[in-house]
């Protein structure tokens, strides 16, 4: 085989249809958009229409609802905590509140509190002072020798 033997499988190409090139190319004079009409034209989107039926998006029933004053809490897990503490970073000695967990850089802000999750594993003895926590989180601190107190602000609602 030399190299101007070399070809594509047969029909493995397609050559693109030339559209508007004269009544023997099967596709000339209006090039298959028919005789004038908005579809006709060049620059045409008419995406979602269906031609005066109602669109299948305003047919389907809608759901769901996102509650306008909802509360949204900063999330941290156990496992960070320890390895913040580890780290240096948090002292385990003094009570970890919102603002030490800030400071720390643990969190960036703290929204409408900070909410404890209990993945990972905690060790250290420490005593926490947040808005809100799972159960789970809870135990864990306690088990570790710690506390974790919940304020009043979660406890309100």
């Amino acid at each position: 085989m030399k190299l101007n033997e070399l070809r594509d499988n047969p029909g493995a190409t397609k050559q693109r249809t030339r559209v508007g090139r004269g009544p023997g190319s099967g596709k000339g004079k209006m090039g298959g958009r028919g005789i004038k009409g908005q579809k006709s034209r060049s620059g045409v989107a008419i995406n979602g229409y269906e031609g005066g039926q109602m669109p299948l998006y305003q047919r389907l029933p809608k759901r769901g609802f996102n509650k306008p004053n909802r509360k949204e809490f900063a999330v941290i897990n156990l496992g960070l905590i320890q390895k913040f503490v580890e780290a240096g970073k948090l002292d385990a000695k003094a009570a970890i509140t919102e603002d030490a967990l800030v400071a720390s850089g643990l969190v960036r802000r703290k929204l409408d509190g900070i909410r404890v999750l209990a993945k990972g594993e905690i060790s250290a003895k420490v005593n926490l002072e947040v808005t809100g926590a799972s159960k789970a989180a809870v135990e864990a601190v306690e088990n570790a020798g710690g506390s974790l107190a919940v304020t009043k602000a979660a406890a309100a609602e």
